[in-house]
């Protein structure tokens, strides 16, 4: 849609006639999509947006690239967030899918609109294979996983009975008055090579741009994965271990069972975080850590052990 038709839509003002033809990160933005800034923390990024539109605070006009146009509002991010939902693609969509000759689909299982099923790949009984979906080589795709449109499968992946990959991250923007509004996840899970996922787990697809699991990752049953995270090479996650969005995890992390991250934080690789270990600032130094506040894992057990000492006396 015109630019001029967002700005009346979200309460705003331009008289651009910029074609507008989805939305996405300041980073990842091209000159027919539109962006937002609200976080001071992104600032650096904002004058080399490639966007065509931004929807912004006044007070940081300066930074704009002359290549934008702004949307000025004291409320960047719930602008953002009601404008998500004019650019979902649609649920339901035509099309045939191309299965492989030598893919095997059991009865009651459903494989949506232009999906793609590759060689020797199983989809087991009560699957639910979205739109647009594309799977390689030798998948096992258990009873009853729910697979979203528009996910990315690599080869020799095993996703294990009552997953979900690709469900809309828990994101709401906040009016004044406290209601929630809904923002509309534009994104996709991408899972690469000899990857594996454990009954019941779930991970989001990305608000915009993608959720991606990297080869030779292992993850456990009962694991929640947030939008846009990234899980490196041959990491493993425990169950009822969880990311919340945007968070990074190098090559070979591994999180012990209950372990958890805050979002848009970035683990080194090779870090180890022990059982219910609470992570809430990025690490940069891999190692051995839990307990939370998080520190060492040395140090986490010799206090442990002082506390246990001082109620005893």
């Amino acid at each position: 849609m015109k630019l001029s038709e967002i700005a009346k839509i979200l309460g705003l003002e331009s008289d651009s006639d910029l074609e507008i033809t989805g939305m996405n990160t300041l980073k990842e933005a091209n000159s027919n999509e539109i962006t937002f800034f609200d976080n001071k923390k992104y600032l650096k990024d904002l004058p080399n947006t490639k966007a065509g539109a931004v929807i912004l605070k006044p007070e940081f006009k300066e930074y704009l690239p002359k290549s934008a146009v702004g949307l000025f509002t004291d409320e960047p991010y719930l602008k953002m967030a009601m404008l998500t939902k004019y650019f979902v693609k649609p649920l339901i969509r035509e099309g045939e899918a191309k299965i492989s000759n030598s893919a095997q689909i059991e009865e009651f299982a459903n494989i949506g609109a232009n999906s793609e099923i590759g060689d020797n790949t199983l989809i087991m009984s009560g699957a639910k294979i979205g739109a647009n979906v594309k799977i390689g080589k030798n998948c096992v795709i258990y009873p009853n996983v729910v697979i979203y449109n528009d996910t990315i499968i690599g080869n020799d992946v095993r996703i294990h009975a009552g997953a979900v990959i690709g469900s809309d991250g828990f994101g709401y923007a906040h009016t004044k008055m406290g209601e929630h509004v809904k923002i509309y996840h534009l994104g996709y899970v991408e899972l690469e090579d000899d990857v594996e996922i454990g009954a019941n787990t779930t991970i989001d697809r990305g608000a915009f741009g993608k959720t991606i699991i990297k080869k030779g990752t292992k993850i456990d049953n009962l694991v929640q994965i947030g939008h846009n995270c990234e899980i490196g090479e041959y990491s493993i996650m425990v169950s009822q271990s969880g990311l919340a969005g945007s968070t990074k995890l190098g090559r070979n992390v591994v999180m012990g069972g209950q372990a958890a991250a805050a979002g848009h934080l970035e683990i080194a690789p090779f870090t180890q975080i022990a059982a219910r270990g609470g992570i809430t600032k990025s690490i940069k130094e891999s190692g051995v850590y839990g307990g939370f506040p998080l520190m060492p894992q040395k140090t986490w057990l010799k206090l442990q052990a002082k506390i246990s000492a001082l109620l005893k006396k």
